[in-house]
């Protein structure tokens, strides 16, 4: 497997069959591993407890899912694991570097370096090649909220948005789109960080208004009383 693409699938409450694709677990082939069954399904549980802010749920998850697949012995596999919790943490704007996957960097193949790369928006531009195809425009010097619209995967929009913060590059055009995202889905940990990035801009810029009706949305998603 050379790609990364069930990183940033389409997920409500779970993560699609894509992922059981990528594992290996596709409908017509044979009954798949139990090791491929099981990690898929702590892999479903992990982002979405993430995203819930459950994280006993989401430690138990994670850790029953890189168990799985280590007992492949594939760096790969393990490798993938790693990096989609970093990638839920990039989603919702929690900047720490992707520790799990650098312990197995040096086995890793270019493919899964050049994704930890780009979640941490230091990603070589003769390495966009590398990337899902739908993170190649986000990772582009041309990108812009449009860029972030056209992807179709809500979590692969989310990261992307999520890495151009990082670099600095994120306009109030696309953190718009990254909070709509979030709120679509109804994912409340990255709604919130995004929706106090609004905030916090409408601060600086002295609109008042427009700072305490995001602070009224915040308050409304943390179930504070009005």
């Amino acid at each position: 497997m050379t790609s990364l693409t069930f990183l940033a699938p389409r997920m409500r409450r779970a993560l699609p069959a894509a992922l059981a694709l990528l594992l290996g677990a596709c409908a017509g082939h044979p009954p798949a591993p139990d090791w491929q069954m099981n990690a898929k399904g702590s892999m479903e549980r992990f982002v979405v407890a993430y995203f819930e802010g459950d994280m006993r749920v989401e430690g138990a998850e994670f850790a029953k899912a890189r168990a799985e697949t280590a007992r492949t012995g594939r760096v790969e596999l393990v490798a993938r694991v790693e990096l989609l919790r970093c990638a839920s943490r990039v989603a919702s704007l929690v900047v720490e570097p992707c520790a799990g996957f650098e312990t197995l960097r040096q086995d890793a193949p270019a493919a899964e370096r050049a994704y930890a790369d780009y979640l941490a928006a230091q990603l070589r531009p003769q390495d966009i090649g590398l990337l899902p195809e739908a993170q190649r425009g986000a990772a582009s010097a041309a990108a812009n909220a449009a860029t972030l619209q056209a992807i179709a995967d809500p979590l692969s929009r989310l990261v992307a948005a999520g890495v151009l913060f990082q670099a600095g590059r994120a306009s109030p055009a696309m953190i718009a789109v990254a909070a709509d995202t979030a709120s679509a889905q109804g994912w409340q940990r990255p709604l919130l960080a995004w929706l106090m990035v609004q905030a916090r801009l409408a601060e600086q810029a002295g609109d008042t208004a427009e700072a305490a009706r995001l602070h009224r949305r915040i308050d409304l998603v943390q179930g504070r009383p009005g």
